[in-house]
């Protein structure tokens, strides 16, 4: 049986910022903010993930004029379970408290 990859910190991270309003269209640029991601990251991942089945995707209608039609994401079923997946395994993020200057404990 083949081993299954867990997918890059950025590829879930988009995965999951996807998930956070799944019914939504997001396009790349949005999603670069958020993340604080390059394009030249995130644009590669969108298409892997549309590639297998993990994102539709479709054209914006109504640009403004002026502007082209920005390509719009968002997750299909297998995606949201991949979602689902993805935040359930990781660990949450707990802050580190450090000790005040000059504590030495009781």
């Amino acid at each position: 049986m083949p081993r299954t990859r867990r997918p890059s910190a950025q590829t879930t991270a988009v995965v999951l910022a996807l998930a956070e309003e799944p019914s939504d269209w997001r396009y790349g640029y949005e999603l670069c903010r958020q993340l604080d991601l390059q394009a030249g990251s995130v644009y590669p991942i969108l298409m892997r993930l549309a590639d297998r089945g993990l994102l539709e995707t479709a054209w914006e209608k109504d640009a403004p004029p002026g502007r082209p039609p920005r390509h719009l994401y968002r997750l299909t079923g297998p995606g949201l379970a991949l979602a689902t997946e993805l935040a359930a395994s990781s660990a949450p993020v707990r802050p580190v408290t450090l000790p005040r200057p000059g504590w030495e404990g009781a």
